[in-house]
């Protein structure tokens, strides 16, 4: 057969080629019942008869078997539709379903990464906690006291200058007085000289002789000595704020003697 012949054909779509099969099918049923075998030359009229009564109903035929072959390819054809729009909808539920999954996925992951990291982050703020922990923090320096320069009040080596640094030893002791107090009864008693002393009074009869600027006995002096004066009866100011302490006690103050004590 020619090689167009062949193209021509195929392009025929399945539904014509059913029709097509189904004509011929019709058309070779209704040659077999035209041939009629016979001998005898009578029989002519019948053969004629018979064929004209079945060509009718072989086309008869050959209509409802066309119809019922179209009928057949239509169903088919809307089934294959039908299955075809089910598979597609299978598909995109499945694609769907698969971006979910992979979404889901990836969200769990993103979530797992932030806790590893959150996780790091605190193990490493631990261990920074731990490392301070363990280094001693550097000991503060020392601050510097200021210096402060003591003054140290000198006085003269005379009677003023005893007189003097007496009432500020008094005045740290709490003991009162006043330097006319002192300057007064010193003078009454022995004029101001620091190594005076009584070797007739009563006191030195009994042997214990009035000594010093305010003629004090030893045992007046050692009971009333002021600390941090020198323990000799003799020193100037050691004999003046005994003799003080002692008027202290005795009268209030050697403001209030006027007379020996």
């Amino acid at each position: 057969m020619p090689k167009h012949a062949n193209s021509g054909f195929s392009r025929l779509t399945r539904t014509h080629k059913l029709s097509v099969a189904g004509v011929a099918a019709a058309g070779a049923a209704a040659l077999a019942l035209s041939v009629v075998p016979g001998n005898a030359a009578d029989h002519g009229t019948t053969q004629a008869t018979a064929v004209e009564n079945v060509q009718p109903a072989a086309f008869s035929a050959v209509g409802t078997a066309g119809r019922t072959q179209q009928a057949t390819i239509a169903r088919q054809a809307d089934s294959s539709a039908a299955k075809g729009k089910a598979e597609a909808a299978a598909k995109q539920a499945a694609a769907k379903k698969a971006a979910a999954e992979k979404a889901a996925k990836a969200k769990a992951a993103a979530a797992a990464k932030a806790k590893a990291a959150k996780a790091r982050a605190a193990k490493a703020a631990a261990s920074r906690s731990a490392v301070r922990t363990a280094i001693p923090a550097a000991a503060p320096k020392p601050v510097a006291k200021p210096v402060v320069k003591r003054v140290v009040k000198t006085y003269p080596n005379n009677l003023d200058g005893w007189i003097r640094e007496s009432l500020d030893v008094m005045a740290k002791k709490g003991i009162p007085g006043s330097y006319n107090g002192i300057y007064r009864n010193l003078m009454r008693e022995s004029s101001g000289n620091p190594m005076a002393i009584n070797l007739w009074d009563i006191n030195a009869q009994n042997g214990i002789p009035s000594k010093g600027l305010l003629q004090v006995i030893d045992p007046t002096f050692r009971a009333y000595h002021v600390a941090g004066t020198s323990w000799n009866i003799y020193d100037p100011v050691a004999n003046i704020t005994a003799a003080c302490n002692y008027a202290a006690a005795k009268y209030g103050s050697m403001d209030n003697v006027n007379s020996a004590y």
